[in-house]
């Protein structure tokens, strides 16, 4: 064969492989088109399957308006980590269209400088978050409306909050697939919602966390004594429980066992509930429990006990002008929060005062999840000790750390049993409603003696966590209005868990995600590895050059001319020989970085390979295979 025809042998086949490759992806993207395959650790881009089935419920279509000003971030050096996290945003809302079949609209909108987009942006109460090279607004935000006209909005993408970012735009289309307010029946053993103080004479403001609650939800009080929960109710939220009679604790535990939701709040020492009068007519005592229901769950709560922490122990003003640990005041900060719930997704510090502890009674059936713990260097004690208390110092006499973390607050799993395994008690004549049914409807309900479903409860063992006093100052400002500066995260973690329970029963299982941001596991074990070879290297160097001055001293000490400046030759050849160690273990640090550099390259071009040959050769191979499987079924 001539060179001629070798050389065109030559071009025929790289034509013959060029023309096969561009087959192979026309192929792949007709017959491979809408299928998505997930490798990364936690199904980064995949929607969990309670969003799915909660997406698949939704009745009316909904409309998302995806604001990012792409064009005047362009340029913009400082902020291409927020270009890349638009991207992430993006591929996320794009789930969400494709996983609604169609109910579901996403557009995307570049919101130009003076454009209708941007005064619409503006319209919908996006946050214009900084300020572009010539000035320009720059949004980052999502506005959905449904068919009746209601909007809501996320404000902003906070990369910071990236690993709640499914559960935010679920809750979102999820506000508007429901539109009405959740009810949430308050049940309340404390003024919460504000009331007459009969010492002072004077009234009492409604506690901030009230108020904030009623901006979300529909919060109806329910009666001290009640023997029916409306069905509409959608969640119990229970705090500083009263002496609850029979008929109301065999509702509640009916209401439970039957898949209801409930916050719960109790308290070994509510000082709050100490130091307010009480309007309500629960009795006002600074202790409370729902010891009947928790024995049934197997759920153990001792309300003579008080969590201490000195790692997390605030420090307060007494008066004496000098601050003083108290240790029975805890700021609890994000490495004692679940990293997985999404209450406590994106908190700082939750405050908590004479707070209890939770654990499983042996032998229960019943699962706890922790929201909340103490450190390490806590242990329990008395209440009594708590009692009049002058000297927070005083809680350190004899206080020894257990080692042991205490659940202060926990999500319950598992099952449920009831209280009343006898059936319901006897009706007592002085109690509302007795003659009603346990559910509040029209027929007798069959007593349920164990929960059928998952239990939707939440337990805190702490109810000052609610008061203003440990998480916010409420001032009045220049016109009149009440300003509260929050200095905790207490307000969010509250309405997070009020958020997250009265909600789609899908979306309440849903726990935060992996971050799209994720190290280089490898690279940074080869950085720990030669940073500790650096830090021993220059460890031993060190001391050889402490171990030579203590010789030149020695030596210089030892010489009859001590006045004498100039170095002994012993002197000069303890300093050379020093002087060629030195220029070793410098040679040493040298081949530690070059091998890290080297190390670090090396594995930077194998994922090269992997990534521009193997991987599309693989999809080149599994394209052909799918390829082949239909063309053989279409044989057949």
């Amino acid at each position: 064969m001539s060179t001629g025809q070798t050389k065109r042998l030559s071009y025929a086949t790289l034509l013959l492989l060029a023309v096969a490759l561009i087959a192979a992806v026309a192929a792949s993207n007709t017959l491979l088109r809408g299928m998505r395959l997930d490798f990364t650790e936690g199904g980064l881009y995949t929607l969990a399957p309670g969003t799915r089935a909660f997406l698949g419920k939704i009745e009316e279509p909904i409309n998302l308006y995806f604001f990012f000003s792409d064009r005047v971030t362009a340029d913009n050096n400082g902020l291409q980590g927020l270009r890349l996290y638009r991207q992430r945003v993006r591929e996320m809302l794009e789930e969400f269209e494709a996983a609604a079949g169609g109910r579901v609209s996403l557009q995307v909108i570049d919101p130009l400088p003076f454009s209708e987009d941007e005064d619409r942006a503006a319209e919908y109460g996006l946050l214009d978050i900084a300020r572009g090279a010539l000035g320009d607004s720059i949004y980052f935000g999502l506005a959905a409306t449904n068919s009746v006209g209601d909007q809501a909005i996320i404000e902003v993408f906070d990369p910071g909050k990236e690993n709640t970012l499914e559960y935010d735009v679920a809750r979102l289309i999820f506000s508007l697939a429901s539109p009405e307010k959740n009810v949430v029946g308050l049940v309340s053993g404390v003024p919460m919602t504000g009331g007459f103080d009969p010492q002072a004479q004077q009234p009492l403001p409604p506690w901030v966390i009230s108020q904030q609650a009623r901006q979300l939800f529909e919060v109806r009080a329910l009666a001290p004594s009640f023997a029916t929960i409306d069905p509409d109710i959608d969640m119990l939220w229970i705090v500083h429980p009263p002496a609850l009679d029979p008929l109301s604790l065999y509702a509640l535990d009916q209401y439970l066992l039957g898949g209801g939701r409930a916050l719960i709040f109790v308290d070994p020492l509510a000082e709050i509930a100490a130091a307010t009068a009480d309007p309500t007519g629960f009795g006002g005592s600074s202790s409370s429990n729902l010891e009947t229901l928790f024995a049934a769950w197997g759920l153990e709560f001792d309300p003579t006990r008080v969590v201490m922490d000195a790692r997390y122990g605030l420090s307060i003003d007494t008066g004496t002008g000098r601050p003083l640990r108290h240790v029975g005041l805890i700021g609890l900060e994000r490495s004692v929060m679940s990293q997985e719930d999404l209450v406590t997704a994106g908190l700082e510090t939750v405050n908590v005062g004479t707070a209890g502890s939770l654990a499983v009674a042996e032998g229960a059936t019943l699962t706890l999840t922790p929201i909340l713990s103490s450190s390490t260097e806590s242990a329990l004690g008395d209440t009594a000790r708590f009692q009049f208390l002058a000297d927070p110092e005083d809680l350190l006499d004899g206080f020894a750390p257990t080692g042991q973390q205490y659940v202060i607050a926990a999500r319950l799993s598992g099952t449920l049993n009831t209280a009343f395994p006898d059936g319901p008690p006897a009706p007592d004549a002085a109690t509302p409603d007795a003659a009603d049914t346990p559910d509040g409807g029209d027929e007798p309900a069959s007593d349920r003696f164990q929960s059928t479903d998952a239990p939707n409860v939440i337990v805190v063992a702490d109810v000052d966590v609610l008061s203003d006093r440990l998480w916010v100052q409420v001032r009045r400002s220049l016109f009149g209005q009440q300003v509260a500066s929050a200095f905790a995260s207490n307000g969010d973690f509250v309405t997070n868990m009020l958020g997250n329970l009265s909600g789609s029963a899908d979306l309440i299982g849903l726990t935060s995600r992996e971050t799209f941001s994720r190290p280089f596991d490898r690279v940074e074990a080869l950085r720990r590895d030669a940073d500790a070879r650096f830090r021993e290297t220059e460890q031993r160097l060190q001391a050889e050059l402490a171990e030579t001055e203590q010789r030149l001293g020695e030596l210089q000490s030892a010489r009859e001319d001590t006045g004498s400046m100039l170095m002994s030759p012993e002197q000069q050849a303890e300093v050379e020989r020093f002087q060629q160690e030195q220029l070793r273990i410098r040679r040493e640090l040298r081949d530690v970085q070059r091998e890290l550099d080297s190390s670090i390259e090396g594995l930077g071009s194998a994922l090269k390979v992997v990534n521009i040959v193997a991987v599309p050769l693989a999809l080149l191979v599994f394209g052909l295979f799918v390829v082949a499987l239909k063309r053989r079924r279409g044989a057949s």
